[in-house]
């Protein structure tokens, strides 16, 4: 494991004082004027920005007012992660809410690849529900180009909601919903898919009213989907900018107040988390990967038809089938990581390249992003695992570090080798390929030669920002609870603090994690370091998180530490 380089944020004073002054408690306006705040942002609905700011989206909301006029079927083309399932959920809700014939189709990974291809149009001819007359794409389709094509030839039209960014060319859609198509101004880019759509029904529900198809005020209470909203918003790591962070904290509002979907509730209870303290981490890191488990290892049907259910027994049955296919994703993950660093270590690549590139017999293609991801936090480098498609080719997935954009390098690949990369696509942080088997040797090389001429450099330094130290009069449950019901994630990290603390007492734990008692200016902590069993001398330089550890009914604060040096 790579140590990370420690920088402390600063945070403005005179914003300090003017989110003090606001009334935001004192913690909080250090930890927010850090992150560029100078004002508590809006969190009630009437801030939400505008749909009408969203290009298209009136347009996309006439053509299924005119769809649901003329009773024409719909049929929702999703995507196989977390924040496809949700989108999914969210525009069949609210569609059939609004008297829409509509059901759902999800590619499956394994067979027919991401988005809206023409295999998927074929499968949308032959849907039980009947042929659709219009296909509405969520979080996906903005590269289909291919795949409207054959909708089209097929006698079926397409709408297309999407966040990624666009190609060059166009699908030849209806409309083509997307806050990062060209000429859109809408102020917020970072919307996931759940959120995109969400927009379209909000403007589905304005043409339906300004018709009196609905009464002036009147129609299906969309809010009520929140829950869905924040749990695709987070789940998919997009930048939690202003609009985001309401469109989650709404979300948590709904989930804390126990009026969530059956299927949200049921996820809650199979990974024994209290709804009731929820909070950004539950979503990513509980609730999230039960849904995303179903397109890596089965199909996301399974967890679409979780979100959509509202009996709440048969709810609890389809999340414990989740949370046993969760279990089953987190098993093969396990193997496949070991057997990586293994490899590594054995060809001692891991001390020679700016790269990690690796691949066995055997792996399973839904887990190569999350072995990815393992390696890239391993190594510091960027970080791609593939699995065997097949015949003759690999299916791959990356990670990457902030300094390098991980599509251009692939792209700078695919110029310096032809032929061996059939396919790729994905954006700076994440992308997928596919790969000739024959060409792996070379195509490592070269990735990594790719990866030193964009950095600039053989090696990469990770990177830890702290909010420096905590006043140990804030080292408390209600701190810590504090902290946790704020909005954290992706752009507006979770606070970590650093501190000097005196090792009374350390233990490993499960032969992984070190449990740790710790002493600071006479008060005695507990904390505990996860993935981590070697012993830390007597004085540390410790960086943590707060956290509240309940157990038996009684809350105490826990450190969880992120990083611990010898600071004698």
């Amino acid at each position: 494991m790579v140590r990370p380089l420690i920088l402390a944020r600063t945070a403005d004073p005179e914003r300090t004082r003017a989110l003090a002054a606001a009334g935001v408690h004192p913690l909080l306006a250090r930890l927010w004027a850090a992150r560029g705040l100078e004002c508590p942002a809006p969190t009630e609905w009437a801030a939400l920005i505008p749909p009408d700011r969203l290009s298209r989206v009136d347009q996309a909301g006439a053509l299924l007012a005119d769809a649901i006029q003329a009773g024409k079927r719909l049929l929702i083309v999703a995507d196989y992660d977390c924040d496809g399932a949700t989108a999914c959920a969210v525009a069949v809700r609210a569609l059939r809410a609004m008297g829409a014939q509509v059901d759902f189709l999800v590619p499956n990974r394994f067979e027919t690849g991401y988005g809206l291809s023409p295999a998927v149009v074929e499968l949308a001819c032959r849907h039980p529900a009947g042929k659709p007359d219009l296909l509405i794409t969520v979080d996906n389709g903005i590269a289909s180009l291919e795949g409207v094509a054959a909708a089209r030839a097929a006698g079926i039209e397409v709408i297309v909601t999407d966040h990624h960014l666009p190609g060059p060319a166009l699908p030849e859609a209806l409309a083509i919903v997307n806050p990062n198509q060209a000429g859109c101004g809408f102020p917020s880019k970072h919307l996931a898919g759940v959120g995109v759509i969400f927009y379209v029904m909000l403007a589905l529900r304005a043409a339906l009213r300004s018709r009196g198809a609905l009464p002036p005020k009147g129609g299906p209470k969309l809010e009520t989907c929140a829950d869905l909203v924040a749990l695709g918003t987070v789940a998919d790591v997009v930048r939690l900018d202003a609009n985001n962070r309401l469109l989650v904290g709404q979300g948590l509002r709904r989930i804390r107040q126990g009026r969530m979907q059956a299927g949200l509730a049921a996820l809650f209870e199979v990974a024994g988390r209290d709804p009731a303290r929820a909070g950004t981490n539950d979503l990513g890191f509980a609730l999230g990967p039960r849904i995303n488990a179903a397109g890596r290892m089965a199909d996301m049907s399974l967890g679409i038809h979780c979100l959509l259910e509202d009996d709440p027994d048969r709810a609890l049955e389809l999340a414990r089938a989740l949370d046993e296919i969760n279990r089953e994703r987190r098993a093969r993950e396990t193997i496949m990581r070991d057997e990586a660093l293994t490899h590594l270590d054995t060809h001692a690549q891991a001390a020679r390249a700016a790269s990690v590139c690796v691949w066995q017999p055997g792996w399973h293609p839904g887990v190569i992003g999350l072995v990815a991801s393992r390696l890239k936090e391993t190594y510091w480098r960027p970080a791609l695992a593939f699995a065997p498609d097949d015949g003759d080719t690999l299916r791959g997935s990356g990670r990457s570090i902030p300094e390098i954009h991980l599509r251009d390098a692939l792209d700078l690949v695919s110029k310096r080798l032809p032929g061996a990369i059939l396919q790729f696509g994905g954006h700076a942080m994440a992308a997928g390929l596919t790969l000739k088997t024959a060409a792996f040797d070379d195509f490592s090389r070269q990735f990594d030669a790719a990866v030193r001429t964009l950095g600039g450099r053989e090696s990469f330094e990770p990177r830890l920002d702290t909010d420096g130290s905590l006043e140990t009069d804030y080292l408390t449950v209600e701190t810590a609870n504090l902290l946790a019901s704020q909005i954290w994630g992706a752009g507006f990290p979770p606070p970590l603090f650093q501190d000097r603390f005196r090792v009374l007492h350390q233990r490993p734990l499960k032969d992984k994690h070190l449990k740790l008692f710790l002493e600071r200016d006479g008060l005695r902590l507990d904390a505990i370091w996860f993935n981590h069993a070697d012993p830390l001398p007597e004085t540390i330089e410790a960086v943590y998180r707060l956290d509240c550890n309940t157990w038996g009914g009684r809350s105490s604060v826990q450190l969880l530490i992120e990083d611990a040096r010898d600071a004698a």
